[in-house]
């Protein structure tokens, strides 16, 4: 019985032990978020007071000294998104994830943005305030990098860390811009289909004269499969451990339309979900600046922010700022290809690809003068059939550098208005607010216009001379709203009025949230806070219901089961909410993704159906499609025996819905409620791993919202109807200039990167409720109830 009792003694002992020095080693790992720390370069001790939500609230003497001690705090929370964010663009992801990832480097390295960041800061002004601030940040980041402790990721994946430098900075950019492009992803499709199928099968997407004002260039030839680049580089950006940009909502009222006389600014920018979330927010105070801002990931300026006098915001413009071109080889030399003015010689380079536990990968690189060519790039393209890149952002002095510095840095309207020139690349909305009672809406760009022959939705000629002529726009021509005397601006992706009667080539979204915008901004004229955090969350959609009554005047009722007539009943009083508890969007959206399969899968293939379930000019289709009867997609082409009919198509449809529906959640229609089928789960990179997804994702969690309200939880259709959320908002910020210090906003999950942290996900519950957090400026309430850590000048 002794010996027994010892046995329990020692293993109790042993195990009390493991858990000190587990407890210890995650204490060691986690971000210190009070004490005191001593570093290099700061003139001055700088105080950083950490809130109930770990958002860090730096107090400096001077901006240089506020930017190392960001740089800091921003690493310690962060360092493992930052080195991701920096991988991407150069093409350096397969060096920590190994072969999986040589898809994604392959792209990337042949696009030239690493090239584009080393010519961009050759040409900055070393001296100017916007570098040696950057400078100032990244020596805070190469600080933590030595001296702190090295996150539980780079551990896992065995990543060596190395000091950061203003390329990845660059870098970084580049890769959120190539994110908001969309060319790539569709005009292949569209170029697939018109060849194959003609002209009269694109009326339906918008882009002929009829919807659209521009004239189609004709084209004779045969499909030679380009949806493959659709399908490649939407592989790669869904397969990219940082997730893209997608869309955005912003809307600003002006002090004519709100109950305190003052501005109320909101904004909701979407990206693709992940974990850690995509934002770090960081208050700023110095003696001559401060700013509450939202940073990406390795980058020293925030791309949305406000203070006392001014908060800005962003949504993507969806300009279409990228051409594809065919290109002509030379027959008696692959090196050169067919110009206007004869051959030239391609560009030839090879680089190489580092490949974790594999060999190192040597990639052909070949370059027109319009950039390189995908066939080396992208699996499945025909060798013989070079097709090349143009993008306005490489083609452009890049800027980028200090015009997000000028945004945060702005001195008034005017001074904000001056430096959105300089960013040539990507096409942004850029919103504007101030206490003195301005509201903005101003565009980004180097904006352009084709000629009149030439439709840029599809692969261009690249030997003609012709397709590839740009008349440039002044920046002055950009489309803006000061002012305006409606009193309020708003942008949520949709098409912009003609500049100079030139409707905007893009890819915009549809008039859903716009137009519910629309109808709630116009008639109020009390607008507070509160009325605006309501309006961040709605749920509800403008379009859906007059698109219900489309599909249910075409489908056959006179022969409904009990179970179908309860849905067509659900179908009929649904107003277009996206509740938790709501019916029929769970019926809606699964009867959208057998319409859509229905009617076009059997032109495109199963290959090229899938590539149009994630693109924008899916969205914008919907409602004009399924309601035109004479479009030629209602024809079935794999029954050669008889033409379907719209009406066939929608009824087989339907009946399809309620038996997946009876199958998967019942034959009790008030059972199919929505919180059973659109859910959300936060992925981290690691979180593939199935030992340690619990560990490292956030969620899964019942969700409200859907595709196209202004609370915009987006999913691609998929036949299982399992709606999971790919995407949403990023954070939802609300600005109010009569109560600047009580501006809320919430992020998706938290505020710090690192699993071990308390704020690792600490306003996810939040986030899911609609919920908000004070966006704290008063010094006095923060230093209240936050930690404090104390920066001091290390003595030598």
């Amino acid at each position: 019985m002794r010996i027994l009792k010892k046995i329990v003694v020692i293993i109790f002992i042993l195990f009390v032990i493991l858990a000190i020095g587990v407890g210890s080693y995650a204490y060691f790992l986690t971000p210190k978020y009070d004490g005191e720390i001593a570093l290099n370069s700061i003139q001055k001790e700088t105080t950083v007071y950490f809130d109930e939500y770990g958002i860090p609230h730096i107090y400096a003497q001077s901006q240089k000294d506020a930017m190392t001690t960001l740089g800091y705090v921003h690493a310690q929370d962060r360092l493992w998104q930052m080195e991701l964010m920096r991988r991407i663009a150069p093409g350096r992801l397969s060096e920590i994830f190994g072969p999986v990832m040589l898809k994604n480097d392959k792209f990337f390295s042949g696009l030239g943005l690493n090239e584009d960041s080393e010519k961009a800061i050759a040409q900055l002004d070393k001296n100017s305030e916007s570098y040696q601030l950057t400078l100032a940040y990244l020596d805070g980041i190469n600080q933590f990098l030595e001296e702190g402790p090295t996150s539980i990721e780079f551990q896992l994946v065995g990543v060596p860390k190395k000091k950061f430098t203003i390329k990845d900075v660059y870098n970084i950019f580049g890769y959120m811009a190539f994110s908001f492009a969309m060319a790539q992803k569709t005009d292949p499709l569209l170029t697939d289909i018109r060849d194959e199928l003609g002209m009269d099968y694109l009326k339906d997407f918008g882009i002929d004269g009829s919807l659209a004002y521009t004239k189609l260039k004709s084209f004779k030839g045969k499909s030679e499969a380009y949806s493959e680049i659709s399908k490649s580089v939407a592989s790669l950006l869904e397969q990219s451990p940082i997730p893209p940009f997608i869309g955005s909502n912003s809307w600003v009222v002006g002090p004519q339309k709100t109950k305190s006389g003052k501005v109320l600014f909101a904004n909701d920018p979407h990206i693709g979900f992940s974990q850690p979330a995509t934002w770090y927010e960081a208050h700023i105070v110095t003696p001559n600046y401060e700013m509450y801002g939202y940073y990406l990931a390795g980058t020293p300026f925030p791309l949305l922010g406000h203070n006392r006098d001014y908060a800005y915001g962003l949504t993507m413009f969806e300009n279409d700022d990228m051409d594809l071109f065919l290109e002509t080889n030379n027959p008696e030399n692959e090196n050169q290809y067919q110009t206007s003015e004869g051959f030239k010689n391609y560009q030839v380079a090879e680089k190489t690809i580092k490949v974790k536990d594999s060999s190192e990968v040597v990639i052909p690189i070949k370059k027109s003068h319009h950039r390189p060519l995908m066939n080396s790039l992208l699996e499945g393209l025909n060798e013989d059939k070079p097709i090349s890149l143009w993008w306005t952002y490489l083609q452009h002095k890049n800027q980028i550098l200090d015009a997000v510095y000028s945004l945060s840095h702005a001195k008034d309207l005017e001074h904000f208005h001056q430096s959105i020139e300089l960013i040539a690349a990507p096409g942004l909305n850029i919103m504007y607010g101030d206490a003195k009672g301005n509201i903005a809406w101003i565009t980004s760009g180097k904006l352009y216009k084709m000629p009149e022959n030439v439709n840029a939705n599809f692969i261009l000629d690249g030997s003609n001379g012709l397709d590839e002529q740009k008349e440039y726009y002044d920046f002055s021509e950009n489309p803006y709203a000061i002012n305006p005397d409606w009193n309020y601006v708003y942008s949520s992706n949709n098409q912009v009025e003609p500049i100079n009667d030139y409707l905007y080539p893009g890819y915009y979204l549809p008039e859903d949230r716009a137009k519910r915008i629309v109808q709630l901004l116009e008639p109020k004229n009390d607008w507070t806070k509160e009325d605006m955090m309501n309006m961040i969350n709605d749920d509800q959609s403008s379009v859906a219901p007059s698109i219900v009554k489309s599909i249910l005047n075409g489908i056959v009722q006179n022969k409904l089961s009990e179970t179908e007539k309860a849905a067509i009943s659900e179908l009929q009083k649904w107003n277009g909410r996206n509740g938790l508890n709501e019916i029929a969007p769970t019926i809606y959206n699964q009867f959208l993704y057998h319409y859509l399969q229905n009617t076009f899968e059997d032109e495109l293939g199963k290959d090229r159906f899938t590539i149009l379930l994630n693109t924008h000019i899916m969205k914008q289709m919907i409602a004009f499609q399924i309601a035109n009867e004479t479009s030629p997609w209602w024809d079935d082409k794999t029954t050669s025996d008889k033409k379907e009919t719209r009406s066939e198509i929608l009824t087989h449809s339907f009946q399809q819905t309620i038996s997946h529906l009876e199958k998967k959640l019942g034959n009790q229609v008030s059972e199919w409620t929505w919180n059973k089928v659109h859910t959300v789960e936060h992925k981290h990179p690691l979180g593939e791993v199935a030992a340690l997804r619990s560990y490292f994702n956030v969620g899964p969690f019942e969700i409200n919202g859907s595709n196209e309200v202004i609370n915009n939880l987006m999913f691609t259709f998929t036949e299982a109807g399992n709606h999971q959320v790919k995407a949403g908002p990023s954070t939802r910020r609300i600005i109010d200039f009569s109560d600047i210090e009580n501006s809320v906003s919430i992020l998706p999950t938290g505020q710090s990167g690192n699993p071990l942290s308390e704020h690792y996900k600490d306003q996810a519950e939040l986030y899911n409720q609609g919920k908000f957090r004070k966006m704290k400026m008063n010094k006095k309430e923060i230093e209240a109830s936050a930690r404090k850590l104390l920066f001091k000048p290390r003595t030598k």
